[in-house]
């Protein structure tokens, strides 16, 4: 991670400084199973809190990383699970106006359970399978607070 702080020139040609944060890519998985849909929970530092979230996540010690391997490493490591196909639903940025960060969405399917590979800061991830229409429940109930996460779902469940 790098923090920059650019100094900028506005069009009415006044001066600016504009700060945001430089991150590796990251993957998002919507993992399907059947009628079921595997959510993660951890707490998130900045904001104090836990939430349910799908499954995300970089490869700080390599960026370069395929996107594919990315996001099967991501969904073993925080759930187990392994996935027969992975689908690519596209390119977002968490938030574009603090980081270049992008995220690229998948949804995983023909799920098999294996070990989990949490890292330490993971300790209390917590990964559970809810019911289709629950976790359509949570994102219309604003229990589902990721918006990368209710983004996701977007995607997920309106693409063919």
């Amino acid at each position: 991670m790098r923090v920059h702080e650019d100094r900028t020139e506005r069009a009415d040609g006044t001066p600016g400084l504009y700060g945001w944060v430089e991150k590796p890519p990251s993957a998002l998985i919507v993992p399907l199973d059947g009628d079921g849909v595997w959510l993660v929970q951890q707490f998130r530092h900045p904001v104090g809190e836990r939430f349910w979230e799908f499954p995300q996540g970089a490869w700080e010690d390599a960026p370069e990383a395929d996107a594919e391997a990315l996001a099967r490493g991501e969904l073993a490591e925080e759930t187990g699970l392994r996935a027969a196909r992975m689908e690519a639903l596209g390119r977002l940025y968490f938030a574009y106006g603090l980081s270049n960060q992008p995220v690229d969405v998948w949804r995983a399917t023909g799920l098999e359970p294996g070990p989990q590979a949490l890292e330490h800061t993971e300790h209390d991830l917590v990964a559970r399978r809810f019911a289709r229409a629950e976790v359509e429940r949570m994102v219309g109930a604003n229990e589902i607070r990721d918006a990368a996460s209710v983004a996701a779902w977007h995607l997920a469940t309106t693409r063919p």
